[in-house]
């Protein structure tokens, strides 16, 4: 029993390496790739080609855009900016929770088995979400800068296109690629109004929401889009303190949320640890199997509620 036991968690262990490695492989690939792009560019020798790397799991990823769930999968991805194709971030997806479930099921109990394989389907998606707000929050602080050169573009003389296909040169990521992206979707014939509305629904946020309302409504009845935007870029920076002194301030109920299903959590290796087979015996039976998972789901409710009581909108 022990030797079957040690057998699952030594694969388990290294089935979760090897995805960790790959993932490893391809930030570094993208790292240098996009160093080498930057030494091309500062030393002047030519445009870096969009060629793209070589896309893996191509056959999964073809069945999987077709479906509904593929879909939504690639609109969440492209949110994140992340260089990674639905049919990629599925794999990886299920290899982790390959991982999770044989050690979970090795280093506890089988019946936990199952309940890290959900854990991992819940960090998988959790880490999305993190990503995509982790773009948005950049993105809106480049927003007071954005509204500054569309200010100062108009006041030029320039077109409303045209301003905004100098923003996307002059701007770093993540607002020079979103900014690239709606000047592709204007030079194909997209209207003003479209491309605009498809990068608030790329990256939803208040202070996004009011800078498109402000472009699109000077574009139609063209009205003084130069003082709306030297107003708009004073209180944007505003809200930008507010943000950053908020989300100080709530930086320790954040961790706090974080802790509670960790202790959780290790409280049950503990207990395991100090008498082994002591979460078996305990999920043999049906009350025990119960009384774990109301445990977690408590666990999942105070996480929820301190996220929920933690959030304020600025």
């Amino acid at each position: 029993m022990e030797l079957h036991t040690l057998i699952t968690l030594t694969t388990g262990i290294t089935l979760l390496t090897c995805v960790l490695t790959v993932m490893g492989l391809h930030s570094y690939a993208m790292g240098k790739a996009q160093r080498q792009a930057l030494v091309d560019r500062l030393s002047a020798t030519g445009q870096i080609q969009v060629g793209g790397r070589r896309r893996n799991f191509r056959g999964i990823d073809r069945r999987l855009r077709r479906t509904k769930l593929g879909k939504k999968l690639e609109l969440r991805l492209a949110a994140t900016g992340l260089d990674i194709t639905p049919g990629e971030f599925f794999v990886y997806m299920l290899a982790t929770v390959a991982g999770l479930w044989l050690i979970g099921q090795a280093a506890l109990a089988p019946f936990f088995g199952p309940l890290a394989g959900l854990l991992g389907i819940w960090v998988a998606l959790q880490f999305l979400n993190w990503q995509r707000q982790k773009r948005i929050e950049k993105f809106i602080n480049q927003l007071p800068e954005l509204a500054r050169i569309l200010a100062n573009a108009t006041q030029a003389g320039l077109a409303l296109r045209t301003a905004i296909g100098m923003a996307a040169e002059e701007l770093e990521a993540p607002a020079g690629e979103e900014l690239g992206k709606v000047a592709d979707q204007l030079a194909i014939g997209a209207s003003m109004d479209d491309a605009l509305g498809e990068l608030a629904d790329r990256l939803p946020s208040r202070e996004l929401v009011v800078l498109v309302t402000t472009l699109v409504l000077s574009n139609r009845a063209g009205g003084q889009v130069v003082s709306a935007l030297r107003n708009l870029t004073e209180t944007l920076e505003e809200r930008k303190e507010t943000r950053r002194e908020v989300r100080t301030q709530l930086s320790q109920v954040n961790m706090t949320s974080y802790a509670v299903p960790v202790l959780g959590v290790g409280s049950l290796f503990l207990m395991n640890g100090v008498k082994d087979g002591a979460l078996e015996r305990m999920t043999g039976s049906p009350l025990g199997q119960g009384a774990v998972i109301i445990a977690f789901s408590l666990y999942a409710v105070g996480f929820i509620l301190i996220r929920r009581l933690s959030r304020i909108d600025v």
